[in-house]
């Protein structure tokens, strides 16, 4: 399987950290990049490596578990599926491709003959995922973790990575509590446009009313409300009827066009201005059962009809080659969905020449305020009133953290190395040392020393940027010397 030259240079920063760190790495690779074939290689040689060991690669669903499956046997080599809805629990061939539910049901059976959990669509690791990479590192303290994303940020807590390709910290207005250590590489969706790679997206200017949905927020579960997606979206009859209206005229000389709905009541008012012949409904309560989902999936492939309404499915994980119509009749909480929704158009294929993107719920204001939908803004969400950014520079290394700051009612000054100090510039003292403008509770220090696993006696409460109250010193590096003894 011969690897393009970007999947080949994502493959390889990957290796490298591999060898010498047993710290999760993570690759951004943008949807069409083809994230299966990096993944198979990285399989192929981890096995290869580790004198024989066995690795887990998981997927969310059972579609991606089959994908990648599919692209690693394209090696020539077997490989072992260990999921219920893939239809299989087999732990025969040491690559194994899984779901979380399933293989978190069946954990004992992965023990330290595993040494690597590669994890697909990371951005959604979730409590699943963790507990079964803590259990298999009980069996495997030095098991390797490779995640690989299109979108590698959450909702709220941003970006799931410490440091960037350059070792740049992230910082906390950028990132909280990130499970990876370090993005190895990142694969751009404007590079694979501009090489053909991608279809290239354009935005659609909308000739009929749009929903309003910029004062819609998102409560403690990052969703919106009930109250507020039944004021922007239900009982717009008149509306939804002239938007539909307006999908199908610019969908005119087109293939294939995906809707995206807010509910199912939504969907169904979609649906009820479509051509019936040509338009189909999936999610909510339509075409749930696995094989009638199959089945309508597999006729919309096959182009037996034309518009496809998606009630919260089909955003990540399905491959639409001929869609070329992407139209939003609803807000995404997060950028992340966003992205995933709009890559469902951008795959090649012989009938097109771009993807039309159409916004009707106003998501481009929302989350890519430079109207470029490859660069959306990426924020943490503040948790304590009056938040903003403290910058302190280490003084052992030189690097500039950020901080999210918590009030400051005295209306301290705060020094280059982000402690409080008073008028003549004296550092501010209390019973446990320097006083620091961060967040409540947040016992941080140098997140390029944390990376680097300095022994703890090198940092105290006046040496490191940010004072140490509890040094978490799970972070250790191998050297590429013993990268084999040590799988």
């Amino acid at each position: 399987m011969a690897l393009r030259d970007y999947q080949e240079a994502a493959f390889l920063a990957a290796k490298d950290w591999l060898r010498k760190s047993i710290e999760p790495c993570l690759i951004e690779a943008a949807t069409g990049a083809g994230k299966s074939h990096i993944i198979a290689a990285l399989a192929y040689w981890l096995h290869q490596v580790s004198n024989g060991k066995h690795v887990l690669c998981l997927a969310p669903n059972a579609d991606l578990v089959v994908q990648n499956r599919e692209k690693y046997l394209a090696t020539g080599n077997p490989a072992s599926v260990f999921s219920a809805s893939a239809g299989g629990t087999c732990l025969r061939h040491p690559v194994v491709f899984g779901t979380p539910l399933t293989v978190k049901n069946r954990i004992s059976c992965f023990g330290s003959q595993f040494c690597a959990v590669v994890i697909d669509e990371c951005h959604g690791v979730t409590p699943t995922v963790l507990a079964i990479v803590d259990a298999m590192k009980e069996q495997n303290p030095k098991l390797r973790v490779i995640g690989l994303s299109a979108t590698p940020y959450r909702l709220g807590s941003g970006y799931v990575y410490q440091l960037d390709e350059s070792d740049r910290p992230m910082g906390d207005n950028a990132c909280r509590d990130p499970y990876f250590t370090k993005k190895v590489y990142t694969v751009k969706a404007h590079d694979l446009i501009e090489r053909g790679f991608l279809t290239r997206p354009v935005i659609g200017a909308i000739h009929s009313d749009h929903y309003h949905t910029l004062d819609m927020e998102v409560n403690s579960k990052w969703q919106f409300s009930k109250e507020d997606i039944d004021k922007a979206y239900h009982g717009h009859g008149r509306k939804t009827a002239a938007i539909v209206a307006d999908v199908v005229a610019q969908s005119r000389n087109r293939n294939g066009v995906m809707l995206f709905a807010a509910t199912v009541q939504h969907a169904k008012e979609i649906m009820a201005s479509l051509p019936p012949g040509l338009s189909r409904m999936i999610g909510g309560d339509v075409n749930t059962g696995k094989e009638a989902r199959k089945k309508l999936v597999a006729s919309f492939k096959a182009r037996e009809f034309k518009y496809l309404v998606s009630v919260a499915t089909m955003t990540t994980g399905v491959d639409f080659t001929h869609v070329d119509v992407i139209a939003l009749l609803r807000a995404t909480e997060s950028v992340g969905l966003l992205q995933q929704i709009i890559g469902r158009g951008l795959r090649l294929d012989d009938d097109k020449d771009d993807c039309l993107v159409l916004d009707y719920a106003e998501n481009l204001e929302r989350h890519c305020p430079d109207g470029d939908i490859f660069n959306p803004e990426i924020k943490v969400s503040m948790k304590s009133e009056g938040a903003g950014e403290i910058k302190a520079v280490c003084e052992l290394c030189g690097t500039e953290n950020t901080f999210s700051a918590r009030k400051n009612d005295e209306g301290f000054e705060v020094d280059v190395n982000g402690y409080f100090v008073d008028l003549e510039g004296i550092r501010i003292e209390t019973e446990f040392g320097p006083c620091l403008p961060i967040t409540e509770g947040a016992a941080k220090a140098c997140i390029r020393l944390q990376a680097e696993s300095l022994p703890s006696a090198h940092i105290d409460g006046r040496k490191s940027c940010v004072r140490i109250v509890r040094l978490k010193t799970t972070l250790r590096r191998v050297t590429a010397g013993t990268a084999r003894e040590n799988w």
